[in-house]
């Protein structure tokens, strides 16, 4: 579980991740072009885009750049690591 801080912060569940962005679910509204805060508890926190809001969730993007490649591979790591 997640925290996007846009508005104020309100729980999210991280759906796909890369070092380009991320599709999250949550009950939070931001708009198309809000830069959020990301918060997850193994990955720590990385800044992003709304690009777009969709039945899919709402997509994030990312700078791209080594932080965020960083990011995306600690939430898979803690992912995959958790017990079922």
């Amino acid at each position: 579980m997640c925290v996007i801080h846009a508005d104020g912060p309100a729980p999210a569940a991280l759906e796909r991740v890369s070092g380009r962005g991320a599709t999250i679910r949550s009950n939070t509204n931001p708009e198309c072009g809000a830069k959020i805060r990301l918060v997850h508890p193994a990955a720590g926190e990385i800044i992003a885009e709304v690009h777009a809001i969709s039945e899919a969730g709402i997509e994030l993007s990312f700078a791209g750049d080594e932080d965020s490649v960083a990011f995306a591979l600690s939430a898979v790591a803690a992912d995959m690591t958790q017990a079922n």
